[in-house]
């Protein structure tokens, strides 16, 4: 069975992660997505880790992990001839996405307004720190971005970490991979709403709009109260008990936000009378009470082992270990859920495991199906499919704008 976007083409010219992870979203559900490089490769291609047995080096797994499903063409954008190829391959597309600085595109004759012309039904997606000046000029799009910055200015830093301690950042890049996922429903809407019009449109998300919008309860509450919100820590402001709690081998998380479950996890401590007392029966009181709540279901976490307490309380109190990824490999979850796929390296005898896609559809599953492209490995037959012959395709080659 084919994804649900088979026959949906997109012309990715991104680099780093936020924008390859956005055009793997799509790939992963079937969408032809062809990758465009420059002549030597996208520069992520030399990050590691790499397999012992791989010479080779094509690409890392870095590169892996966010470019499975795609097709590679090398083009050298800055040549007459690379920019001819790179329209033809537009005026047939569906999508063209990147995230070069704002006016990258334009200034080698090849923004949106231009390709659309030739191709009014195209959607042209842009991932850039701040955002493109066709949506919203802003005082900053001059500045490079990458995740570090997004996660700083567009507030989550602030709200995270320990309350005594420094702003913190997340450990996955969120700064990157947020804005990629948003973009990607953006895209789609846009497609969608191309097939029904034909009409396109430049679909524009900015990294540091896109970390704001999922801070919402930080926007709300200074809104609201006026409030700035600080860091928490692993604890919840608005409900008790609920986060994170230390025991013998390790850390689980327990949260309780109705009454019913605080009732319940007395009970398996042994302590049922916590459950009716007026200091701790409602939310309300729990919450004012917090330090006391945290202290009184950390004495009884704390001898216990993450899987006494999992044979404890899971299942009828929300809970679940603070897993290492060494565990979840071993997870019986993510084996059932197929989140482990495997997948082939280039240049590698070895299987490469990388995270699979957890949208699941039953009409049109999608998923991780093949290993990232060599680069260039697909240009004969993308530009063939251009519509360029045999020797239009030599032509360029002998004169360096495609590999």
């Amino acid at each position: 069975m084919s994804g649900a976007l088979k026959g949906v083409r997109v012309l990715d010219l991104t680099q780093m992660m936020a924008g390859p992870f956005c055009t793997m979203l799509l790939a992963d559900q079937g969408a032809d997505v062809i990758k465009i490089e420059p002549p030597e490769g996208e520069a992520t291609r030399t990050h590691g880790p790499h397999f012992a047995d791989d010479q080779e080096r094509h690409y890392g797994g870095y590169f892996q992990s966010i470019n499975r499903n795609k097709r590679s063409i090398c083009l050298d954008l800055k040549s007459q001839g690379g920019k001819q190829a790179f329209r033809s391959l537009a005026a047939g597309a569906d999508v063209v996405i990147e995230n070069f600085r704002a006016g990258v595109m334009d200034r080698l004759g090849l923004g949106f307004e231009t390709l659309a012309a030739a191709n009014p039904r195209l959607v042209y997606g842009a991932i850039r720190g701040f955002g493109d000046p066709r949506t919203g000029s802003s005082p900053y799009q001059d500045w490079p971005a990458y995740d570090i910055v997004a996660q700083a200015m567009g507030g989550i830093m602030q709200v995270t970490g320990q309350p005594d301690g420094p702003p913190t950042k997340i450990g996955p890049g969120v700064g990157d991979t947020i804005p990629a996922m948003l973009s990607a429903i953006g895209i789609l809407s846009a497609v969608i709403h191309a097939r029904t019009t034909g009409q396109g449109q430049f679909v524009d998300v900015a990294m540091v709009d896109g970390i704001f919008a999922i801070c919402e309860r930080a926007a709300m509450l200074q809104s609201y109260t006026g409030a700035v919100s600080g860091r928490d820590g692993n604890h919840h402001p608005m409900f008790a008990p609920f986060g994170t709690f230390p025991c013998s081998d390790g850390w689980v998380a327990v949260g309780c936000p109705k009454d019913h479950f605080w009732i319940l996890l007395t009970e398996v401590m042994g302590q049922p009378e916590l459950g009716l007392d007026p200091r701790y029966a409602r939310n309300a009181e729990r919450t004012s009470r917090r330090e006391e709540v945290i202290a009184l279901v950390t004495a009884w976490t704390l001898p216990c082992s993450k899987a006494e307490l999992a044979g404890l309380i899971g299942g009828r109190v929300p809970f679940g270990p603070v897993n290492t990824v060494a565990d979840l490999f071993a997870d019986p979850h993510l084996a059932a859920r197929g989140m482990l796929a495997q997948v082939g390296h280039a240049g590698s005898e070895q299987t490469a495991t990388i995270a699979n896609t957890p949208i699941r559809m039953t009409a049109t599953p999608g998923g991780a199906r093949q290993r990232a492209p060599m680069a260039g490995e697909h240009t004969d037959a993308v530009l063939a499919e251009a519509g360029l012959s045999e020797s239009e395709i030599a032509a360029l080659r002998a004169a360096g704008a495609v590999r």
